[in-house]
């Protein structure tokens, strides 16, 4: 299985969207260098309206049908992050159909306070309805400002590679690292610096035979390419100290095999099925997970999805 990083998936929304990244051309395709108007009310239509028109960089790739968490960052032509407090967010089945939703993202900080740093320091967050699968369209417009129209889509399949909201949690045996362990053990567990010990105590296996509500987390914070890792495990450590002695366990799992990227993902990941990283998830006392956040995501977001599986 091939893991693609955040870096990869940037790369991956440049190629897949109508504009290339920071460019303000339209596209090179036949919808966008066609000199007919755009059907009123149409996504194209939205699209064309004044301002620059640029490619939603994903943040996310792996969706099924249903409701899915999409988070995106914005660049402007000039190779600028675009970073309003909120954007509004259409959907639409296709370029020349009208959208058939309407939502708001919220910019969501990535990290915590004085910890480590993506190449991206807040990003864009929203939850989408796509019913069945196939290709949707969206584009993103932030509010205030000079004007810029992001476009990008969502391939979705029937059902996500990665366990779904509401699918039970794979009850892995990962690595863990018990109190007075050597270095060399605690290096073989984590690649975080520090090491943080309280998310190597269980398995996820262990929680799901106790009935305890558990965050897991699928990080590599040494050989992240845009370092979203490093932030992804810190803010599962500052929700982690908010929740201590409280009945829910917090799991920090590796990417790959040997923590050697030459090897391949590790056995762990391949059994959730993990087409990107980081990955958490959030599961309830019966092991069935609640809530699933691909790529980076905030403190906010996640002591959110804590609270709703708390005993």
């Amino acid at each position: 299985m091939v893991i693609r990083s955040a870096a990869a998936l940037i790369a991956l929304g440049c190629a897949l969207a109508l504009a290339g990244c920071g460019d303000s051309g339209k596209s090179t395709t036949d919808a966008s260098t066609s000199t007919t108007a755009a059907p009123p009310g149409t996504l194209e239509a939205l699209w064309r309206g004044p301002g620059q028109d640029v490619a939603i960089v994903p943040g996310t790739s792996d969706y099924g049908a249903g409701m899915n968490r999409v988070s995106f960052l914005i660049v402007n032509k000039q190779s600028q992050l675009v970073e309003r407090p909120t954007a509004r967010v259409w959907i639409a089945r296709g370029l020349k159909q009208k959208p058939y939703a309407e939502t708001t993202a919220k910019l969501e900080p990535i990290g915590v306070p004085g910890g480590a740093k993506a190449d991206a320091q807040n990003i864009y967050v929203t939850a989408v309805k796509t019913p069945t699968p196939g290709t949707y369209w969206i584009l993103a417009e932030p509010v205030g400002g000079k004007r810029i129209q992001a476009l990008g889509n969502l391939v979705v399949r029937k059902q996500a590679a990665a366990p779904s909201v509401g699918g039970r949690a794979i009850p892995s045996r990962n690595p863990t690292v018990q109190p007075g362990a050597d270095a060399k053990t605690v290096k073989a567990a984590t690649t975080s610096e520090p090491p943080d010990l309280n998310l190597l105590r269980t398995t996820v296996a262990a929680a799901m035979a106790a009935k305890r509500p558990f965050v897991v987390t699928f990080a590599t914070p040494a050989f992240c390419e845009t370092r979203t890792c490093g932030p992804v495990v810190q803010v599962v450590q500052s929700v982690a100290k908010d929740w201590r002695g409280k009945g829910v366990d917090f799991i920090h799992i590796e990417i790959y095999k040997d923590n050697d990227p030459a090897k391949g993902t590790n056995r762990w990941v391949n059994e959730w099925n993990l087409q990107s990283e980081p990955f958490t998830f959030v599961a309830d006392r019966t092991g069935v997970i609640r809530t699933r956040l691909e790529g980076a995501f905030s403190s906010a977001e996640l002591e959110a999805a804590v609270s709703k599986v708390s005993p």
